[in-house]
């Protein structure tokens, strides 16, 4: 016998992928089920070789079904899957609803997987700029600790979901067609949908990638910083990012520089990223190889390359960072906690928790 699973927000970008992944997983799955919207419902999908047709998200909609994968905002996460775990599933969920709940595990299956064993119904997955990050930094924390994390990203359009897919593609055709100068497009979603003014990304750079908080960090830029710290569980590490939106449509890429608690050699440093699940060392500049967004599409690793010393810094290090934002930073890690619940045993959701969210 074999699992059901649901995906939730089957008709985003990120659902269309966890449809690919889970086509392409090992986890035992006897059936699936599509939620979305209700303007989406009575439509097909297809999985494998046949057709699922779409339900709406609704409170009774999870009977049956033994997983359930959360990519539909924020909001739908926050009233269905309590729903969902008191009907008998585990929510492996994509948003950032959950993610600084201290019941409910952060998980980066190749650095804190041990993290599961302790999970109540719902698991979070990390922001997508988060997971990369802590896929390539791991093996350096493990083996020579972590002082400080300094990132900078350059991240892909498609973080922000199909509309700005759509815009970005739509700015870059008016510019090339030479229809309206790049400071004169016409924006309606980025930097960020939910905030006052929307800014042109044909040709552009943003320093904005969510709205902005009190401190003057935007969200996207805290959720690095705390979701660091509670993934490799350690508040002592110091952290500080800056997110940046580039015209790129899918994969972002990171530069990042760290300080280590103890001197390694950068020999050492690319052995042991080179070694780690997950990560793939693409590091010899006399030939021009490096980690490259064009190259990531598409894959499930984390590239990582650039690996040079600070300047000045004993032990700063610093490096490049390359994924796929869909698939590891969204849909593979969600399919890839479900495989891992599964080989741990540990599909099995404790409603203790739900009495807690709803």
């Amino acid at each position: 016998m074999g699992y059901t699973v649901a995906v939730v927000g089957a008709t985003g970008a990120v659902g269309a992928q966890m449809i690919k992944m889970l086509e392409e997983s090992c986890l035992p799955i006897e059936k699936v089920r599509y939620l979305a919207s209700v303007r989406s419902a009575g439509k097909k999908l297809r999985f494998r070789d046949q057709e699922v047709i779409i339900e709406e998200t609704t409170e009774e909609a999870f009977a049956g079904v033994d997983i359930a994968l959360f990519s539909a905002g924020g909001s739908t996460s926050a009233k269905y899957a309590p729903y969902a775990v008191k009907a008998g599933a585990v929510v492996v969920d994509n948003t950032s609803y959950f993610r600084q709940n201290p019941d409910v595990p952060l998980v980066v299956p190749e650095v804190n997987a041990h993290a599961l064993a302790n999970h109540k119904g719902i698991i979070a997955c990390p922001n997508c700029s988060t997971i990369q990050m802590m896929v390539a930094l791991e093996p350096v924390r493990r083996k020579w600790g972590l002082e400080r994390i300094i990132v900078s990203t350059y991240q892909a359009v498609s973080g922000a979901g199909m509309g700005a897919i759509l815009e970005t593609k739509r700015e870059l055709r008016e510019v090339l067609n030479e229809e309206v100068a790049p400071r004169d497009l016409k924006a309606e979603i980025l930097p960020s949908g939910s905030d006052k003014k929307h800014y042109p990304i044909a040709f552009n750079a943003l320093a904005q990638i969510d709205v902005f908080t009190d401190n003057d960090y935007t969200y996207e830029e805290m959720k690095m910083t705390n979701e660091t710290k509670k993934i490799m569980e350690d508040d002592t590490i110091a952290v500080s990012a800056t997110c940046v939106r580039i015209p790129v449509l899918s994969a972002h890429s990171e530069s990042i520089y760290i300080e280590t608690k103890e001197k390694a050699s950068i020999e050492e440093l690319k052995t042991a990223i080179a070694n780690f699940p997950g990560a793939v060392l693409e590091d010899d500049v006399a030939h021009q190889i490096y980690p490259q967004a064009v190259n990531a599409v598409g894959k499930r690793e984390t590239f990582v390359g650039r690996i040079r010393k600070d300047l000045d810094a004993e032990k700063g290090i610093h490096m490049w960072v390359v994924s796929d934002n869909l698939l590891k930073g969204a849909a593979w890690n969600s399919v890839q906690i479900a495989e891992t619940l599964h080989e741990r045993g540990l599909v099995h959701p404790t409603a203790d928790l739900v009495f807690k969210l709803m």
